[in-house]
């Protein structure tokens, strides 16, 4: 990440978000801007929505990289890949971190001082509850 981005983070996040960005994982933190730059560009600007696409994948931790396309290949072609890859060895336990992250990272937010509106638009960012900013999210994390 380059030092531009970090210290524009500084202008619209608090120090105890800065700090929660800084210990997700270089990908995640990566992802979280992908989709924060794909949300700006789509004209969104809604500030509870750009913390959500900032740091939505928080809750992943230092998950490796093989569970992390394991799940992503479960997403695309169903839940039958992650039975399969859970089989394999140091498998399960990335997998089990995965499937909950959307509600650990909520959790980290609201720690972090996010808004409610932010925790629940990371807690569904795979099923969409906010019928106009939800499924911009999930559009932008899509999309990267």
């Amino acid at each position: 990440m380059s030092p531009a981005e970090l210290a524009g983070l500084a202008d619209w996040t608090t120090p105890r978000q800065q700090e929660l960005f800084a210990a997700m994982h270089p990908a995640d933190q990566r992802h979280g801007l992908d989709v924060v730059a794909s949300l700006r560009a789509a004209e969104y600007r809604d500030p509870d929505l750009l913390l959500a696409g900032l740091l939505h994948d928080a809750g992943k931790g230092r998950t490796g990289v093989w569970p992390r396309v394991a799940w992503s290949l479960g997403e695309a072609y169903g839940p039958w890949v992650w039975r399969w890859a859970a089989r394999l060895p140091g498998m399960r336990g990335g997998l089990a971190e995965l499937r909950v992250h959307a509600d650990r990272s909520a959790k980290l937010a609201a720690e972090a001082g996010c808004s409610p509106r932010t925790v629940e638009l990371i807690r569904n960012q795979s099923a969409p509850r906010d019928p106009e900013l939800g499924p911009a999210l999930l559009r932008a994390d899509e999309a990267n």
